[in-house]
C-alpha cells in the first residue's frame, strides 16, 4: 500500500468536487456518520479538526435496537462502530472531512482495521443527504481512478437509518485513557499522522 499521507495531497488537488457555499450562517451545522474501524481512533482524530463541534461514538447499520457494546462486539447485530460528527460549514466542509477519513484509516481492508477484525470494524459512510452521498461517491471514484491504494476501496456508502450512542465510557476515550496500551500503540500514531498532514486545519489550541 502506498503511504496514506499521499491520499490527502492527491485528494486536495482534485477539482471534481463542487465547492460548497460557506456563507456565514449561525445555524450552519450539519452531521455525518462515519465508520473507519475502532471508533476510539476515529473520534480522537476528528476532535482535533477545526470546524468540528462534536464527535459522538456509537453504532449504525445494524438490525438490533439500542445495542450494547458487548452485543456489537459479537458481530451478530450488523452494526458498525461509527462516530457521528457535527461540523460547522462556515469553517469546514464534507469534502475536507472525507479527506481526513481516507487518510487516517485503510479503506481497502474488508471488515477490519489492523488487528481489529469483524463486520463492526467495516469502512462505511452513512450519508444524511444527497450532497453527502455524491461527495462520497466522487472521492471514492477518484481515489480508485488515480490508484492511491494498491487495492480497490471497499468503503460502503449507505443512508443513515439510525444512530445509537455508545456507553458513556466510550466517549472521549483517548482523551481519558492516553496511557492505555491501545491508545499509545494504535490511536496515537493515527493522531500524529493527522496532525502532520492537516497541520493547517487543526483547532486553534494547537
Amino acid at each position: 500500500m502506498k503511504n496514506t499521507i499521499l491520499i490527502f495531497f492527491i485528494a486536495l488537488s482534485i477539482s471534481v468536487f463542487p465547492q460548497q457555499n460557506k456563507t456565514k450562517n449561525t445555524s450552519n451545522l450539519e452531521t455525518i456518520t462515519l465508520g473507519g474501524g475502532c471508533y476510539w481512533c476515529v473520534e480522537a482524530v476528528y476532535e482535533n479538526l477545526d470546524g468540528i463541534k462534536s464527535v459522538v461514538s456509537g453504532f449504525s447499520g445494524g438490525k438490533v435496537a439500542n445495542p450494547t457494546y458487548e452485543e456489537v462486539c459479537t458481530g451478530t447485530t450488523g452494526h458498525a462502530e461509527v462516530v457521528q460528527i457535527t461540523y460547522d460549514k462556515n469553517v469546514t466542509d464534507i469534502n475536507e472531512i472525507f479527506k481526513v477519513f481516507f487518510t487516517v484509516h485503510d479503506p481497502t481492508t474488508l471488515n477490519r482495521q489492523g488487528a481489529d477484525v469483524g463486520t463492526q470494524y467495516r469502512s462505511v459512510i452513512f450519508y444524511k443527504n444527497e450532497d453527502q452521498r455524491r461527495a462520497a461517491q466522487s472521492i471514492i471514484a477518484e481515489l480508485n481512478k488515480v490508484k492511491v491504494y494498491d487495492r480497490p476501496i471497499v468503503t460502503k456508502i449507505e443512508p443513515l437509518i439510525k444512530f445509537y450512542k455508545a456507553e458513556d465510557y466510550h466517549q472521549n476515550y483517548y482523551a481519558n485513557n492516553k496511557n492505555q496500551p491501545y491508545c499509545k500503540m494504535v490511536i496515537q500514531p493515527k493522531i500524529e499522522k493527522f496532525e502532520k498532514v492537516f497541520k493547517a486545519k487543526l483547532k486553534k489550541k494547537y
